[in-house]
């Protein structure tokens, strides 16, 4: 990975309040808002073009070592993950561990009652940090998400800033299918 990408203390000014998460998808950083002009900058990777979106989000729960459950839409794309799936408990995914693409741990965002389908979670391509490569979650080296999940708690407000081409929050909610959480 990139060093320049690497967690660090940063001056950071924003009117957000201490606890947002503000993520900038057009510089691949994550800020923790420490108040004080103050914040924890996080290396991300984020959407592939055309999967790149922005808006407000809560986290509505966290997971160590999540299952995943990939979208209909992202089976379609890739097939060849599906070897890789199995029948869990709410429908076919991947049970969580170090091979799992959603990494150590996973915040669920959600926009009022309603969940995003978008995660802030670990990886195990650590080399992926710093490029535009998701289908739109944000993802952290697995020991960044460790330190992120651990000051992060639920109900914190996470925004993802536009980086020009953005899809708006609620306009990107229709076109992922819906999978239950665990």
């Amino acid at each position: 990975m990139d060093p320049s990408f690497a967690r660090q203390n940063v001056s950071y000014t924003t009117r957000e309040p201490a606890g947002t998460i503000v993520v900038d998808p057009s510089s691949h950083f994550l800020y923790l808002v420490q108040g004080g002009g103050k914040a924890v900058r996080y290396g991300v990777g984020v959407g592939a073009e055309g999967f790149v979106w922005s808006g407000r989000a809560t986290i509505h729960s966290k997971q160590e070592w999540p299952d995943w459950y990939p979208t209909a839409e992202m089976l379609e794309r890739k097939p060849e993950i599906r070897p890789h799936l199995v029948q869990l408990k709410s429908g076919l995914g991947m049970k969580g561990g170090p091979e799992n693409p959603i990494g150590a741990r996973a915040l669920y965002l959600w926009s009022g009652n309603k969940d995003t389908l978008y995660r802030i979670h670990g990886t195990n391509e650590p080399w992926t940090i710093g490029t535009n490569v998701s289908s739109g979650c944000i993802r952290l080296t697995n020991e960044d998400m460790t330190d992120l999940y651990n000051r992060a708690k639920v109900g914190t407000k996470v925004v993802v800033l536009n980086s020009g081409g953005a899809t708006a929050l609620s306009s990107a909610m229709p076109a992922r299918t819906q999978y239950a959480l665990q």
